[in-house]
């Protein structure tokens, strides 16, 4: 018996011995055959290692973490003749980029390939494996031909959280069989679905902005080593088939010949084995090459072959989904069709790896000599926001455009992008300066051009996000060339006042930094107060908004209040100012009533069913990793449950609001506000008030039937132009200058005007007596990016930002999104004085 058992385990030892040293297939490593279940991401990076462990030509980096903990991972395979010498190749691939090197034209191409950067389009991560599988097998002849003139990267999972959310949701509520009918459990995924990361963000629209950890970094590793194709795998809808390129109009003005040239051969090799297959599919529709923050677009703008794949599936897929045609489509056909594509696009890049090369190098050296469009330098203005300034240079070294500071003449003439005019300015030695003769002229120009030029009005995304704007600094789009005169930015000689124990701490009102500093000490129970106006100390001005922190009020802590001050200050980088007497040059003493107790808050925050995620994402990312501030994040199902005693400041994300329609909740929720509440409502959630009785009201706009009236033939139109006609009343995303009450506590620490990002054409009757209209659209406010005709008469002269009383206490109107995608920088102070400062 013994003898036996021995003998059976020499022979269990001996084929495990062999499985170990040999390439395991994903359906041998899995234990199930691929397509029939999804994978669990820990399981798919255990994949990749076995791969990783037999293959000698390939390596496996962890280039970060996401929000939750999971590793990022890549996965890079060369030729056994190219993978010895493979960070020589890096480099030499990146001297390309620097515009100077002409470079070896027999260069390997490197192809990017980027999986399931949204968590619910989960079959890529699935067909990624096997992708992986066909360039390690060395007895495949056609990949190991192919990757002598390439190097592939691929990235199994961009968004490992979302997938993780959605897998393990499906897996767990699959049926046994698959069940294929769309209104089953496991086609309808729970509030917030997979598709985002931790805090709900979008990543595939966070490319060039980086604000979210995953974005931020795989654009760094993205940038060690610049691909010249890159792929973007993606799900659609049930129904559609699947997409490829050559992309929908618009394509930006800076995309270069080649690169859609390419775009249509890679299309069209893509089509042939489609072909073969009998498989559906269409191309140079809906997705378009213009929002310079897609996994397509990014790349495009820094020289590569960027392209989105989309198959039909997408979160309600499952394993098996019933399509409108009655055929099923399955989780194995939609692998099929990614590793199709994938594979035929590597084909093609091997195949015209010298012509690839030869462009992407001239790319770079026209950028640096040459660049496109009118503009050759950007001249952005400090003023007196050196924070916002410092925060701007942060996302320009995330892409790596080169700036300084000063310039080499001291008056320029440009166009000022906040009043559309060309003028002669200064240039100071704090202001940041941007030459376009650099190697990442294209995205620079993409990124700041004050108009962007569309070549067809229907476009995937919003059409308007120059940085000026989403910042609010001034600044002047320049057609001469002007060189920065230092890399650095000068010290600041805003020296504090000197005091061994002042009276008070004084701190300018102006940026997220001073946010941070006022949460930080808020956290530590330090009384913070604010000045409602302008006032002079010690021969010194400090804006309305400043923040003060006087001595008394703090005697509890101490010996500690100094101490707490000045760390909290030198944790956010910032320096103080300090006073020896409350007793002011001009203005109000501190002890004055418009001297304003910032009181200690408990802030919550409606998410579930109705919410909008993005929205509820943007506010609950920017309170835990912006401004470090607790949030109550509280399902709109527990509504009922809330203790409203402990609540200050309730936020409404942008939603449609079920509760709305309830008269005792709705009831109970006005009777909070008028004991002392503070709601901040956004968007559609502020929309929804409209309709109850709160006293706003949504605008109307034209009489619909006045266009019938002058001509009766006007409804006559052709079914074919039907997307040209909804245009009309379309406003994807455009930008709008709004005229601010900056002596309202809502608009502290702004100018006069606020740029913000319109995206419906919802805008409000003005408040009367028991309101403040603190932001304000008025005629001719538009700026940039498509609007509808309809929708632009409509949008003008109305309320976009304000706060209306109700008792004791406020509702408080946003009406469009401030902390838009996280990038709209200069929207986060006003949305901190609604939560802080409107008392």
């Amino acid at each position: 018996m013994l003898r036996h058992l021995f003998l059976a385990i020499t022979l269990i030892t001996g084929v495990l011995s062999a499985t170990a040293h040999s390439l395991p297939t994903p359906d041998q490593f899995l234990g199930y055959r691929l397509g029939t279940r999804f994978t669990p991401h820990y399981k798919v990076l255990e994949y990749f290692k076995a791969v990783a462990a037999v293959t000698p030509n390939m390596q496996l980096q962890q280039y970060g973490t996401t929000y939750e903990g999971r590793p990022l991972m890549m996965a890079v395979i060369a030729s056994p003749e190219n993978f010895p010498k493979l960070d020589a190749i890096r480099q030499q691939n990146l001297a390309l980029t620097t515009g100077k090197s002409t470079g070896s034209q027999n260069n390997p191409v490197i192809v990017w390939l980027s999986y399931n950067v949204h968590g619910n389009e989960a079959v890529s991560t699935e067909a990624s494996m096997r992708t992986l599988y066909l360039l390690a097998d060395k007895n495949n002849t056609q990949t190991q031909q192919w990757l002598k003139n390439i190097v592939v990267v691929i990235d199994p999972c961009l968004n490992p959280d979302g997938r993780e959310r959605y897998v393990s949701f499906y897996n767990q509520v699959q049926s046994i069989p698959p069940d294929p009918l769309r209104y089953a459990w496991e086609h309808n995924e729970p509030w917030p679905g997979g598709r985002a990361n931790h805090y709900f963000f979008d990543l595939n629209r966070d490319w060039a902005w980086q604000t979210q950890k995953e974005s931020q970094q795989r654009v760094a590793v993205y940038n060690q080593w610049m691909p010249e194709v890159h792929v973007d795998f993606h799900e659609q809808g049930i129904d559609e088939p699947y997409y490829f390129a050559p992309a929908a109009e618009p394509f930006h003005d800076v995309i270069k010949p080649w690169q859609r040239e390419m775009q249509t051969l890679i299309g069209k090799n893509n089509a042939k084995y489609f072909d073969e297959q009998g498989w559906l599919y269409f191309t140079k529709e809906r997705f378009d090459l213009f929002y310079p923050s897609y996994g397509d677009t990014y790349p495009t703008y820094n020289g590569a072959i960027g392209m989105t794949y989309e198959q039909g599936g997408g979160g309600r897929g499952g394993v098996a989904v019933l399509k409108e045609d009655n055929d099923t489509l399955t989780l194995t056909d939609r692998i099929a069709h990614h590793v199709t594509t994938g594979l035929s696009t590597l084909e093609m890049a091997s195949g015209q790896a010298q012509k690839i090369m030869e462009e992407f190098g001239k790319y770079f050296r026209d950028a640096v000599t040459a660049p496109d469009g009118p503009y050759k330098a950007y001249v952005i203005k400090a003023a007196g926001n050196t924070e916002k300034l410092a925060s701007l240079a942060t996302l320009l070294r995330r892409n790596n455009i080169s700036f300084g500071y000063g310039a080499n003449v001291s008056k320029a003439n440009g166009l000022n992008y906040f009043n559309g005019k060309t003028e002669s300015f200064d240039i100071s030695r704090e202001d940041m300066v941007i030459s376009a003769f650099q190697p990442r002229s294209n995205l620079l120009q993409v990124l700041f051009e004050p108009q962007s030029r569309l070549t067809d009005s229907v476009t995937y995304d919003i059409t308007a996000w120059a940085v000026p704007y989403a910042y609010g600094l001034p600044a002047y789009a320049v057609r001469q060339q002007l060189s920065p005169a230092t890399d650095s930015l000068p010290a600041n000689n805003n020296t504090a006042l000197a005091a061994t124990k002042p009276y008070a701490y004084l701190a300018r009102w102006n940026s997220v930094k001073d946010v941070r500093l006022l949460t930080a000490l808020l956290r530590q129970h330090v009384k913070v107060r604010y000045a409602e106006a302008p006032f002079t100390t010690a021969g010194r001005t400090f804006p309305a908004g400043t923040l003060i922190i006087p001595r008394s009020g703090n005697t509890d802590l101490g010996a500690r209040f100094d101490g707490i001050i000045t760390n909290a200050a030198n944790e956010a980088k910032m320096q103080l100012d300090a006073v020896t007497t409350g007793f002011v040059d001009k203005g109000t003493d501190f002890g004055s009533d418009k001297v304003r107790y910032i009181q200690p808050l408990h802030v919550a925050m409606l998410v579930g069913e109705g919410v909008s995620s993005l929205n509820a994402g943007e506010i609950w990312h920017f309170f835990e990793q912006q401004i470090d501030y607790p949030l109550t994040l509280v399902n709109v199902r527990n509504l009922r449950r809330i203790d409203w005693n402990s609540i200050n400041v309730l936020i409404l994300p942008d939603g449609d609001y079920d509760f709305l329609e309830d008269k005792n909740t709705v009831a109970r929720l006005r009777e909070w506000v008028k004991g002392g509440g503070r709601l901040i409502a956004l968007e559609g959630a502020l929309a929804g008030l409209a309709d109850g009785d709160w006293g706003i009201h949504l605008k109307k706009g034209k009489d619909s039937d006045s266009a019938t009236k002058k001509d009766p033939y006007a409804v006559i139109k052709p079914y074919g132009n039907r997307e040209r006609e909804s245009a009309r009343q379309q406003i994807p995303g455009a930008i709008y200058r709004v005229q601010l009450d900056n002596t309202h506590p809502l608009a502290l620490g702004y100018p006069d005007t606020y740029y913000t990002l319109k995206q419906d054409d919802n805008i409000y009757e003005f408040l009367t007596d028991d309101g403040w209209n603190v932001g304000v659209l008025k005629k001719d406010n538009y700026l940039s990016g498509f609007v509808g005709v309809d929708t632009r008469a409509r949008l003008k002269d109305g309320l976009l930002f304000g706060v209306k009383e109700i008792g004791d206490g406020k509702l408080i109107m946003l009406a469009d999104d401030p902390l838009f995608r996280s990038f709209w920088e200069n929207g986060k102070l006003l949305f901190s004085n609604a939560v802080f400062l409107v008392q």
